[in-house]
């Protein structure tokens, strides 16, 4: 199988078998897959994982959606019914030849197919099995199915998120979703670290809940600290003043002074020399204490100049400051460009025959990500994996399809 992808990176050589669909666990796999290793990814025949119907948008000049296409480049896309005894057969051949399984039924799920932790680990003592599941496999909300926009409302991001006087806000991407993913990614390489060491396997249990709660940060530490619900404060920092939007004269622009001198400078730079030694301006607990006066002092301050007019400037003195750019800006960006945030992979039904995805960050000098499979086609792989990994013919194959096993 590895020959025909040539795959490389420090994950090079173990395989995962991709039970995953949506958002957080194939995030978590595409992070491995990128790192090298080989992913199978099974899909349910005739339909696939839910996002391939997430469209529009589709990939320029084809009907394959754009939201799959963004978490499942380096996967083989095998087709199988695991609802058919037959499908769970070839799914645990398949798992004699993995390291990993990921997977985000909701708890307990997998069980039902003869495929959950209990049922296989027996057989495959060094497996590591990841489950993603929306409040983890304990607890009283364990069999309850997990959404990014629940999660994000209970998990308490949406009441500190949003305009004073309005409505708790989602955070516009799906952030409790891949914050899951990305925590499973983590959990699995500590995981593979423990099996070299031992040869154990083992499995992870992760909440979407329980991983928005930790990345709560400073926020949650407010609360734990106080005892007080943090209020929404809009594009204001709950710690830092002033470090928020303000209104230019032709747009926005974020002005972020993360001490005090940076706050004297920045007093020095633009004719505010006289509320440096101002005791409601001097100190940055003195400026928090009096948020809304320093917001309203500065506010006609930078309305007084263009957003480029600010982000040169404020750049030149060394102060944090930043345009509030749109996707179209983003794409644009000089620096964005020059660390090589978009690549281009072959796609057999896209415009030109290829296709734009976001890069992986992780920047690693002697192994970097590999881009290998583009987002595959429903069932593309089937047959290579099936023949190659289990061996079987075309007439097998055949008449497994005519079943509707894959």
């Amino acid at each position: 199988m590895s020959d025909a992808v040539s795959p490389s990176g420090p994950l090079c050589g173990l395989r995962v078998l991709d039970l995953t669909r949506v958002l957080a666990g194939p995030t978590c796999v595409q992070m491995l897959g990128d790192l090298g290793a080989e992913v199978f990814k099974i899909e349910k025949p005739g339909s696939g994982d839910d996002t391939r119907g997430f469209a529009p948008p589709t990939l320029p000049g084809s009907s394959e959606s754009a939201y799959f296409a963004g978490v499942n480049r380096n996967k083989f896309s095998v087709t199988l019914d695991i609802a058919q005894p037959e499908g769970q057969a070839i799914a645990k051949r398949l798992l004699g030849h993995c390291d990993i399984l990921a997977e985000n039924f909701k708890a307990g799920g997998l069980a039902r197919y003869g495929l959950g932790w209990e049922q296989v680990r027996n057989d495959h003592p060094g497996l590591i099995y990841c489950s993603v599941t929306g409040f983890g496999q304990t607890g009283p909300y364990a069999a309850r199915p997990g959404y990014d926009s629940l999660v994000q409302a209970m998990g308490g991001v949406m009441s500190l998120t949003g305009e004073p006087d309005g409505m708790p806000q989602k955070v516009g991407v799906p952030v409790a979703d891949l914050f899951a993913g990305l925590y499973a990614c983590i959990g699995i390489l500590a995981a593979l670290r423990h099996r070299e060491r031992t040869g154990e396997g083992q499995f992870i249990d992760i909440g979407m809940l329980d991983t928005h709660v930790a990345w709560l940060a400073n926020q949650g530490m407010n609360y734990l600290a106080t005892g007080e619900n943090p209020p929404r404060l809009g594009n204001q920092h709950p710690n830092i003043v002033p470090y928020q939007a303000f209104e230019t004269a032709d747009g926005h622009v974020v002005l972020s002074v993360g001490n005090d001198a940076t706050w004297r400078r920045f007093c020095d730079a633009f004719d505010l020399a006289h509320l440096k030694d101002d005791p409601r301006f001097a100190t940055n607990a003195a400026r928090v204490a009096n948020r809304a006066l320093v917001t309203q002092t500065l506010a006609p301050v930078l309305r007084a100049h263009p957003t480029a007019w600010w982000v040169e400037r404020l750049e030149a003195h060394s102060i944090g400051g930043a345009p509030i750019n749109r996707l179209a800006d983003v794409f644009a960006d000089p620096q964005v460009v020059a660390r090589g945030m978009v690549v281009e992979m072959p796609h057999p039904t896209a415009a030109g025959g290829r296709v734009k995805l976001l890069a992986n960050p992780v920047r690693l000098s002697a192994t970097p990500p590999d881009y290998r499979i583009p987002p595959p086609l429903l069932g593309e792989h089937t047959e290579l994996v099936l023949g190659g990994l289990l061996a079987m013919g075309a007439d097998e194959m055949a008449a497994l399809r005519a079943r509707g096993v894959i």
